[in-house]
């Protein structure tokens, strides 16, 4: 909900230039208290976003996410999503959990993965409740002002603001990328009509000619130096794609089920990632290294329970079980592969009937390898 006042805030264009330093040295501060692992500042000005943004539309890369384009400029206009908007202030927070596994995971398909920011509980909620942390520590200080908190939740370009307020630059993969953490964090906003300094942007791209991401990606789907054409990115077709996976992407997908960290696990920058003591974002149910078939075997009423309060929810259980079919689909043979897929025949879902069909075939051929070859 809008915290924007009518009138103008406490602190106006008048206020002594040194309050202002001061009350943004103060915001960065109280950012990290809070458990931020870094917080910068910047206008409202995003015209060469948006121009990339429209090209990247034009070329139907968005595919099916309509949203991208629903709400018109103001995704790239902040005053216009949020009358009064002056800044952003812009924080990250990482969230790598201690002893998670990772690229072992991808090496054994019989074992689901899982994108490391989805095995753990949302963190919407988490996020946001500390930005309105943030928002009433400001108000302490200097009185009233307009506000609205975001992570996720609008049309907002958050790693083209996280760009401009210093927080990193545009990877390869189109993935803001910072020197000292890599990917593997958070983005999140405070609108506000607070006239603040802003900070350096991120102009410094420190990629070079490597080009790790785009070999890595199972699909091909980064196109163009930051440019990643959706439609054939996995994390795309497991969570915002509906209908069915098409095939010719389905045995790149391996045993991912659930997004795709590819691009940003072989980075060299994720080497200096830093582990998060955030006890939500531990790994839950197993989530980090549950075998495909154990997922699959869930009921609806289990995924319902085991994915509250996780990213894990918003594409249900009709979705679940499609991808988990495309990663039993690619596992090695076994009966115990093969039986359980043979009960989800019978499930009521043509989406999901139409994968374990693709699947069972799979499979099939596979045992029929292993006795010919004994």
């Amino acid at each position: 909900m809008s915290s924007f006042m009518s009138g103008q805030s406490a602190v106006t264009d008048a206020s002594p230039a040194a309050d202002l330093n001061a009350l943004a040295t103060l915001i960065k501060t109280w950012g990290r208290e809070l458990g931020f692992q870094q917080v910068g500042i910047t206008d409202v000005d995003l015209a060469d976003d948006e121009a990339r943004l429209n090209r990247w539309l034009e070329a139907g890369y968005h595919g099916e996410m309509g949203f991208m384009a629903k709400h018109g400029t103001k995704r790239t206009r902040p005053a216009e999503l949020e009358p009064g908007t002056l800044r952003v202030i812009s924080v990250r927070l990482d969230y790598l959990p201690p002893e998670v596994e990772t690229t072992k995971v991808l090496g054994q398909p019989a074992r689901a993965y899982v994108s490391r920011y989805a095995t753990g509980r949302d963190y919407h909620k988490l996020m946001r409740k500390r930005l309105q942390s943030l928002a009433k520590r400001i108000e302490a200080k200097v009185g009233p002002i307009g506000y609205r908190a975001f992570v996720d939740s609008a049309p907002v370009m958050e790693r083209a603001l996280a760009r401009k307020a210093g927080l990193g630059w545009f990877g390869k993969n189109a993935m803001l990328l910072n020197p000292k953490a890599g990917s593997l964090f958070f983005l999140g906003e405070l609108y506000t009509d607070l006239p603040l300094p802003v900070d350096e942007p991120f102009v410094a791209e420190h990629c070079g000619s490597c080009s790790s991401c785009r070999s890595a990606c199972p699909t091909g789907a980064i196109v163009e130096d930051k440019v990643v054409d959706a439609r054939a990115c996995i994390s795309y077709l497991t969570i915002e794609l509906h209908d069915a996976i098409p095939e010719h992407y389905r045995e790149a997908m391996g045993n991912r089920v659930f997004g795709c960290d590819d691009c940003q696990l072989v980075c060299p920058f994720t080497r200096f990632t830093r582990v998060s003591d955030e006890p939500d974002f531990a790994p839950r149910h197993d989530l980090d290294r549950a075998s495909l078939l154990s997922l699959f075997a869930w009921g609806e009423e289990e995924f319902l329970e085991r994915t509250a309060g996780s990213p894990i929810r918003r594409i249900g259980y009709e979705r679940w079980l499609r991808n988990l079919a495309v990663g039993l689909g690619n596992a090695p043979w076994s009966q115990a592969v093969e039986a359980a897929l043979l009960v989800r025949l019978a499930y009521p879902s043509d989406l999901v009937r139409e994968h374990v069909r693709w699947a069972l075939d799979r499979q099939r051929l596979r045992r029929e390898q292993r006795i010919v070859t004994g």
